[in-house]
């Protein structure tokens, strides 16, 4: 190439190894082993444990007409993705950003380019072509970046005597842990008065895996086995909780959609499997792959699937085979003032 090609000017060492790493990850055919030169590799970083410009979406794939398409495996509470009408389970066919002058499909994009071409600088807009799940047409959104701040949990009281604790957890990030236990000290503040916990893992697209251990382990005895993993060689290894919760003897319910992905539904998997909870509301995504993240050189970064994992039974939630709720309800968009999933958690209670 650099011999022959006619233009010199467009040779860029760097860029071309990049482009090659991008084309050997691609050519496996896993949407999530994906190689992020470094502004990518930033950004996903960011997903994490930071906050960036956007429009409050987490981003998967899902398959369509048999091929991996780019999808929202949930849409953030409260976020301008999910205020424009973004639900989890869409599939994002179509970008287009005026200022940034795209206009593309997004047939074979991979994840680390779809998030750099949806984020952007707060007060910009994208436009979105999605076929929502189950319909055939599709629709275009246009909608307005933010700044995205995300908090991982939020703890709010609900029941006609304010006395059981709604548990939000919308995400296994950096921040996480402290959040989680200072919820988690308001609740057994309640003593006597507290009557159950409802765990709300919707559109919770997931994270660190051993933060669903560590959650897990609030509501679980110890030494009970989480979840197991299993590698390329077909070893298992299970994961246990290994410190006492606080809430083991609380009753509790879980409420998931299909915008419950990865690490939280190894968290509802798990409290289903040992009949601690009741799922409440429709079968989640359905992502049963891990994957290790290494750091290489410039701040490159390459994520690899290097196992799948498995409720305690034993079970691969992947791909269209995701958890089913032991009370399947569609949740009611027609009276969004009441969360009738909600409700039907504090029946159970």
């Amino acid at each position: 190439l650099e011999q022959n090609f006619l233009f010199k000017e467009r040779i860029d060492q760097k860029k071309m190894v990049y482009g090659a790493i991008v084309g050997m990850t691609a050519a496996l055919d896993d949407p999530y082993t994906t190689f992020f030169p470094p502004q990518e590799n930033q950004t996903a970083k960011e997903n994490l444990n930071g906050s960036f410009g956007g429009v409050g979406i987490q981003l998967g794939y899902k398959k369509l007409d048999g091929i991996n398409q780019l999808a929202v495996m949930s849409p953030l509470s409260g976020m301008p993705a999910e205020k424009a009408g973004v639900k989890a389970g869409d599939y994002i066919v179509h970008i287009k950003d005026e200022s940034k002058k795209i206009d593309t499909d997004t047939v074979d994009m991979s994840l680390p380019e779809a998030v750099e071409l949806i984020r952007g600088e707060q007060g910009t807009s994208v436009i979105l072509t999605l076929i929502h799940e189950g319909e055939t047409e599709p629709v275009t959104v246009t909608i307005k970046r933010d700044t995205i701040v995300i908090k991982s949990v939020e703890l709010t009281w609900v029941g006609d005597d304010q006395q059981v604790a709604l548990l939000k957890l919308s995400r296994f990030g950096g921040r996480t842990e402290e959040e989680w236990n200072e919820a988690v000290k308001q609740i057994t503040g309640k003593g006597s008065g507290l009557r159950g916990v409802i765990l709300d893992l919707r559109n919770n697209p997931g994270g660190y895996l051993q933060g669903a251990v560590r959650y897990a382990g609030e509501f679980l005895p110890l030494g009970t086995i989480v979840v197991k993993q299993a590698d390329a060689t077909g070893a298992i290894d299970s994961y246990s909780v290994t410190d006492a919760g606080k809430l083991t003897k609380v009753p509790l319910v879980v409420l998931v959609n299909q915008g419950s992905a990865s690490s939280s539904e190894i968290l509802a998997g798990a409290l289903k499997d040992h009949q601690r909870a009741k799922l409440v509301g429709v079968k989640t995504f359905g992502k049963g792959t891990i994957q290790e993240a290494l750091d290489l050189g410039d701040g490159a970064g390459l994520h690899i699937t290097s196992a799948k994992w498995l409720t305690p039974s034993g079970t691969w939630v992947n791909d269209t085979e995701g958890l089913e709720p032991d009370l399947n309800i569609e949740l009611n968009t027609d009276t969004p003032e009441v969360d009738n999933q909600l409700t039907e958690a504090l029946k159970l209670l």
